[in-house]
């Protein structure tokens, strides 16, 4: 598992890489499910759950159209900080994640079949396999254009007996 160390000024430094990271790198990360930990560089307290509720906060900023959390979601959510224990949310919360992202990647891997068998695709199957013909038909020795074939003289520019300038 990749480390990363947050040092005292803030910045986050990658072990596996040595060279100091964003948290748009961490986020990159994360969409290509590379596991890392952050750990604070003196104590090596486990700062994992912060980093990632920091990118929480700046991709909520960043974008306010495509925020995912609402002002009443919340306050829902800190009011379930006072329950006894937030434990049952915390586990429907993961595993209602983990199974709308199952089920966005099979709608797209369905969506990608479906559209393999449209008549579009069908007919973008039938151009390419024209284009091959053609190519490998003009391809073919003795049967195509030989004009390509035939050597042309090069163009010497030192050569001067083409030129109908007289030498100065």
């Amino acid at each position: 598992m990749r480390v990363i160390r947050k040092y005292a000024n803030r910045r986050l430094y990658d072990t596996q890489q040595s060279r100091y990271v964003t948290l748009e790198d961490l986020r990159r990360l994360i969409i290509e499910e590379e596991p890392f930990r952050v750990e604070d560089a003196k104590s090596g307290e486990d700062l994992t759950r912060t980093i990632l509720l920091s990118i929480i906060i700046e991709q909520e900023q960043a974008d306010s159209e495509a925020e995912v959390f609402s002002n009443d979601l919340l306050a829902q959510l800190i009011r379930v900080y006072d329950m006894t224990s937030p434990l049952p949310l915390s586990r429907y919360l993961e595993q209602g994640t983990q199974l709308m992202l199952e089920q966005q990647k099979r709608l797209q891997s369905q969506w990608k079949q479906a559209m393999r068998n449209t008549p579009l695709e069908f007919m973008r199957e039938l151009a390419e396999e024209n284009m091959r013909f053609w190519q490998n038909t003009l391809n073919q020795p003795g049967q195509a254009d030989e004009s390509s074939d035939t050597e042309q003289p090069e163009n010497d520019s030192n050569d001067t007996s083409k030129d109908n300038k007289p030498s100065s």
